[in-house]
């Protein structure tokens, strides 16, 4: 394939290096990106209609990791290397010996040549240390806040081809309920509460998922997805093992020893039973759920759920509007 019919197609096969946001305590932070062989160009936005969505979503999984190729990343004045695995991707755990004040910290990458030693792409990202404030916010996406129809396979393909970042809709009010809990308690738009968005969408969806929040003025936060997938996958986007979900949340708990925590999720998948772990497994550090009601089949599992929750002492809020969560968590003084 030429690099003519590749940039036609918005592709290219240049060696790329993607950053995710990070996060962290202020001794040690969390990196983590992908090196590809192929990826995807930026969408413009030029041409909105169902054929340029439908390839703007498809062009996300026409991905070609780069497996154990070395990268090098600059985080808090401390530079660390590793190599990919076998899906292109790294994490890396950064050290900090002079303790980082909260907010918001440049980190950069080089993605090396494994004989050389030469840089092939850069990447920058932020990585974030949550202010001390009471209360940090762990919420799911799709079906929590944008409407994506998870529970039906093929509903949730149709609505992801035919739409993108900037038309696909957001429950209403959730904008609103999140920015209230971004800055409730002492908390200001300064210093605002940590929020970190965990999902079961794969890092394919990072920048569509990024681009959607801030279209509609989500809290900024950090973004934990799921494995990436391939094209001959797509049809299961979404449908990762949320046991990896878990796994997720508990290095945010990890990470941020000091923090209690708010969840937010929705009765489509396995939220209520992964967040029932979650208290279980962190008593005293969980403060309340929330569970958005969105599938008649996931009551009864998603109702036993909160019932074990709430007897573990955490105030549950199960509920179909947004206006209606953002009045119980105003009334329990969030």
């Amino acid at each position: 394939m030429t690099e003519k019919l590749l940039a036609r197609l918005r592709l290219t096969r240049r060696p790329t290096l993607k950053l995710y946001r990070g996060f962290g305590s202020p001794d040690c932070l969390v990196v983590q990106g992908h090196a590809f062989r192929q990826s995807p160009l930026a969408r413009t936005y030029q041409r909105v209609n169902f054929w340029a969505n439908a390839w703007g979503l498809l062009r996300l999984f026409l991905v070609r990791p780069w497996a154990a190729v070395p990268v090098r990343v600059t985080v808090g004045g401390q530079t660390v290397g590793a190599r990919t695995d076998a899906d292109g991707f790294f994490r890396l755990e950064v050290p900090i010996p002079s303790p980082l004040p909260a907010g918001w910290h440049p980190a950069i990458a080089e993605l090396l040549d494994a004989t050389t030693g030469a840089t092939l792409a850069h990447a920058s990202t932020e990585v974030h240390v949550p202010y001390e404030t009471p209360y940090a916010f762990i919420s799911d996406i799709d079906d929590t806040f944008l409407v994506s129809h998870s529970a039906t396979r093929w509903q949730r393909l149709w609505v992801l081809l035919s739409r993108n970042a900037r038309s696909r809709a957001p429950f209403a009010d959730v904008a609103t309920h999140y920015q209230w809990l971004a800055q409730a308690g002492p908390a200001t738009p300064a210093r605002p509460n940590a929020f970190f968005y965990v999902s079961s969408s794969e890092w394919n969806l990072y920048d569509f998922i990024t681009e959607f929040a801030a279209h509609h003025q989500m809290p900024k936060g950090v973004f934990q997805l799921s494995q990436l997938k391939r094209l001959s996958q797509l049809r299961h986007t979404g449908q990762n093992k949320h046991t990896t979900k878990l796994d997720r949340i508990v290095r945010i708990f990890t990470a941020c020893p000091g923090q209690s925590f708010v969840l937010l999720g929705d009765d489509s998948q396995q939220d209520p039973g992964i967040y029932a772990a979650v208290v279980k497994r962190y008593p005293g550090r969980v403060r309340a759920v929330y569970i958005r009601q969105v599938s008649a089949k996931g009551r009864t599992a998603a109702e036993a759920a909160l019932a074990e929750i709430k007897l573990a002492g955490v105030e549950t809020c199960y509920f179909e509007q947004s206006r209606d969560a953002l009045r119980h968590s105003q009334e329990l003084g969030l």
